[in-house]
């Protein structure tokens, strides 16, 4: 195999890996009303701005039939947001349902840590069923790595989180501790456990929008702080809010911010 056809084999990889899931549940995120992972970083970050990071990792683990993740289910990488650079995550619901698995984990960490010493904003969009169950404490201790950069990286860089669909259990730990936290209605909720654990041991019904819905996070709990009736709004809000931020605890609020 000469070098123009590993490139072309490299680039086919890459563009499988950019499909996600598949068109088929593509289509399903969009019937939904929801946008996909890189649909949503196309919206946050300046045009052309994106550089994806370690888009080829893979999962190890070989139980219980699992297969291949594209990108293992999370898009990772940095871009500009009104010329100003920020890290980013943005986990796709296509590939196993968002769930957080070890890899997934690492290339979250990863890139939260070059956000603090770079300096610059850290926002993820979340998307995720919580820890992916197959890899068992391997998912666990994922989450706490990135619990552990969020303590250590509060007040030095500025942390914004953006739920994006029904987000459960490990996956809204973390953005409750963010600094600014954004949903979207109807497509977005927030809850330690879903409504039918809820039913099973307390025997109360509820749904999914009144137990961690956004009007439920934003003007009962307080775990939210903005909330807008689409994606593409919400994430418009984002990119004004970073607008008046500072990059990091060494720097002055931007000019006209204040």
């Amino acid at each position: 195999m000469d070098i123009y056809e590993r490139i072309n084999e490299l680039y086919d990889r890459k563009r499988e890996i950019e499909l996600g899931g598949g068109e088929a549940r593509i289509d399903k995120q969009h019937e939904k009303g929801k946008l996909t992972a890189r649909e949503r970083i196309d919206l946050l970050l300046d045009e052309d701005s994106f550089v994806e990071l370690s888009p080829f990792v893979e999962h190890r683990t070989t139980d219980f039939g699992m297969g291949k993740g594209p990108g293992e289910g999370v898009v990772t990488g940095y871009g500009k947001v009104n010329g100003r650079p920020i890290y980013l995550f943005s986990q796709d619901f296509t590939v196993f349902g968002g769930a957080l698995g070890e890899m997934h984990a690492k290339k979250i960490a990863n890139v939260m840590d070059m956000a603090a010493k770079n300096g610059a904003p850290f926002i993820g969009l979340n998307d995720s069923g919580g820890a992916r169950i197959q890899e068992g404490v391997l998912s666990l201790d994922g989450y706490g790595h990135i619990f552990y950069r969020n303590s250590i990286y509060s007040g030095v860089i500025p942390q914004i989180s953006v739920i994006m669909g029904p987000s459960a259990g490990g996956a809204v730990y973390s953005p409750a501790i963010t600094d600014f936290v954004f949903m979207v209605d109807k497509t977005s909720q927030m809850f330690i456990t879903g409504p039918k654990v809820i039913e099973t041991v307390t025997g109360e019904k509820i749904s999914s929008e009144d137990l961690g819905g956004s009007r439920v996070h934003t003007a009962i709990s307080g775990n939210a702080h903005f909330r807008s009736g689409s994606e593409q709004e919400v994430l418009e809000m984002v990119r004004q809010l970073v607008s008046y931020l500072p990059q990091n605890n060494q720097e002055m609020f931007p000019p006209g911010s204040g």
